[in-house]
Parts: structure tokens; sequence; C-alpha cells
């Protein structure tokens, strides 16, 4: 099965592909202003399908680096469903749902070379896709039956971080030793709105600033951390923060898979240039619930997602390649036998791997042993034992 689509690869990770240009792309218009109460940002392709044109970002992609990143989008997607239905049916113990930010994650990930670096946390799987990580080992540390299950060299990808934020601190460090080693390599570190707010990204945004360091901060604004709104996050613009810290930010349609290919293709180049780091904001949205533990019909309203559903990242891709001729029913077909199969493969992965070992977790908690944590083991066991016997409830 092939894990990552062959003409996005070829064209996006050299210089990752399609060249940017300061003019306009063939038949694309001028964007028009946002409308009222909608925020300023950097769009190419409208929720319409409509090509449009940017003054300081533009792309100009063939039609079969098109149908790469919509392969991307929509193989991602179908992947993230299955993992989905997995967790439902007992066999993870837990995920976080990418869906709605496909375009955010194919965008960033395909601006990216082969020697960058990246830097994800726990729902970066569009990024682990577009750089080549089997999507099944990403299910087995979810499952409890591996501690990552990839090597972050092989790929330039580091293990996924849990711990909000913490991730850019590791970015930025490693963005200084690509400096002072002088080769032209960047790194690219995402968050979350929710995580904008923790200390290590503020001491991040210090430490990459002052030291110049070629880092992108990539932040994946999804209007929600958990259930708290961004309006509790920040009272201004997440990426104009960034002017505080002495760097540049911009704020880029997250649904906008063609924006966020050329807006992170040029603060990658900018930070391979020595101009030090930016901060993306990709003004996206979450469709799903934060991870499979949540229940967000208890903090949002129907509404919000709906309006959010006309703005669908695959959608409106879809609709421009189908209005441009860029693909034909056959594609599409093709690609939706490609994803049966991906489901199908994924599931079977899944299913075929060791139940985890519940006790494990107490085993090197402390080199020599520890009273509490004997304790606690004891106390588990009789919690597991007490399942056996139809005691629980």
């Amino acid at each position: 099965m092939t894990v990552e689509s062959t003409a996005a690869r070829k064209t996006t990770r050299r210089s990752s592909g399609a060249k940017r240009t300061t003019g306009a792309s063939a038949g694309a218009k001028k964007a028009a202003p946002a409308p009222a109460g909608e925020p300023e940002l950097v769009q190419l392709l409208t929720p319409e399908g409509e090509r449009v044109q940017h003054p300081d970002y533009d792309i100009d992609l063939s039609a079969e680096e098109l149908r790469g990143l919509y392969r991307d989008m929509v193989l991602t997607r179908r992947f993230d469903a299955e993992a989905t239905a997995l967790q439902r049916q007992g066999e993870l113990g837990l995920w976080a749902s990418l869906l709605g930010q496909e375009a955010a994650q194919i965008g960033s990930g395909r601006a990216l070379r082969d020697d960058d670096y990246v830097f994800p946390t726990y729902r970066e799987h569009g990024v682990a896709w577009c750089r080549g990580v089997d999507p099944t080992n990403l299910l087995g540390m979810f499952r409890g039956v591996n501690n990552g299950g990839w090597d972050p060299n092989s790929n330039n990808f580091h293990l996924y971080t849990i711990v909000l934020g913490s991730q850019t601190l590791h970015a930025t460090g490693y963005a200084m030793g690509i400096a002072k080693d002088g080769a032209d390599s960047a790194v690219l570190a995402y968050f979350g709105d929710g995580a904008s707010s923790q200390g290590d990204v503020n001491e991040s945004f210090v430490f990459s600033a002052v030291y110049n360091a070629p880092v992108v901060f990539f932040c994946q604004n999804n209007q929600w951390a958990i259930s708290e709104p961004i309006e509790k996050q920040t009272r201004v613009p997440l990426y104009q923060r960034a002017r505080g810290f002495g760097f540049p930010g911009v704020r880029v349609d997250g649904n906008d898979v063609l924006a966020c290919l050329a807006v992170t293709r040029s603060a990658l180049e900018r930070a391979r240039r020595g101009e030090g780091p930016t901060l993306v904001e990709a003004f996206t949205y979450r469709m799903a619930a934060h991870t499979t533990s949540d229940d967000p019909t208890r903090y949002r309203r129907d509404a919000e997602r709906e309006a959010w559903e006309a703005k669908d990242p695959i959608l409106r891709l879809r609709t421009y390649m189908g209005n441009e001729g860029h693909a034909d029913a056959a594609f599409f077909e093709e690609l939706e036998a490609e994803s049966e199969t991906l489901g199908k493969h994924v599931r079977e992965v899944v299913r075929a791997m060791p139940v985890p070992e519940h006790m494990a977790i107490f085993d090197h908690t402390y080199a020599d042993g520890h009273a509490l944590v004997d304790e606690e083991r004891a106390e588990f066991a009789a919690y597991q034992a007490s399942f056996a016997n139809g005691e629980a409830e």
C-alpha cells in the first residue's frame, strides 16, 4: 500500500514542488476583502472553490500536483475516520481526530523538504502522512502497544508530544543547533490555539527571536481548546503575538490547502535564508471532538459546525479541480477504492496488534521500587480481577 502521494512527494519535497511566484496564476482573480465580521487572512481558494490571487503569496500547481494534494487529504480523512471507529469499538484507548484540519496539515506538510525537521503535537496525522510515517504506527501508540512506533530520525518527524507546548522549546533548540551547524534546513513546530497560552510556547518565541533560529511556528487555531473558545485564550489575533517578540506573523485560511502550502513554504524559505522565525496561524476548525473522550455538543452549537462545514477543505479543492478540468470521474472513483483499501488495511493491522499488558505501566516507574507504586499496582490488579469475576460495575 502506498503511504503517501507519489505525485505530491515528487513535487512538494524538492523545495516543495510548485514554485512561488509574484504574479497571478492563470485564471486567478484578485482576492476580495474579507466580509464584515470575517477575519483577514491569506486565501488562494475560496470556500466556493474559486481560485483567487494574493499579492504576497501565490503558487502555480499542475493538475497532477493538485490531484496529489487532494489525494493526501482524502486518504488522511479516511484514516482518521477509521481510527475513530476503532476507538469506539474498543480497539484504541483514545483518539484525537483531525477532521476539518486536513488542508492545514497537508498544505504545511508538503511545504517541507526532506532535510527539514518536524515537531508535532498529538493530532498531526496528516503531517505524519506527508513525512512517510506508516499510519498504523500512530495507532499502535494510541492502543498502548508501543511508545511511538517510529524512528524520528528516519523521517525527520519527532514523536508525538502530549504535554502542551513543550515541543516548541524542543523545536527551537533543534533549530538553534541547525544554525550552529551551518545547515540550511528549517524546523516546523506545530501547536494549537490552547497551547499558545502555555509558558513554553512564549519562551520558545523569546529564544527563537533572540538567536534568530530557523524555525516556523505553525499554530492550528481550530477555535476550541477542548471546551474553551478562542476568545478565552487571547484578545488579539494569535498571529499578532509574534510582533511583540520581534518576528513576523501571518494568518492563513487553514481550510485552503493551496494557501497553507504557499504561506508555509515562504516561511520555511525565510528561515533557511537566516532571517529567523515566523508564526503562522492557520485559521481552521475542529469538526470532531477534542478527543474521543470529549463531547463537543455540551459546549458548542450545531449552527457553528454547520457554518464551518460549508468551508470544508476537501470539497473546495474538489470543486475547483472539477470546474477547471483537473480531474475526471475516473480519478475520484479510483481514489474512493484506494480509500476503502486503506481503511481495511488499517483495521486489519490494528486488530492483529497484541492486547496491551495492563500491569506493565508499573514496571519501570522507579528503578528500585516504591511503596506507593506497589500499593497502586495491587489496587489496580484487584480492579482488573473484578472484571473477570463479573463484579465490576
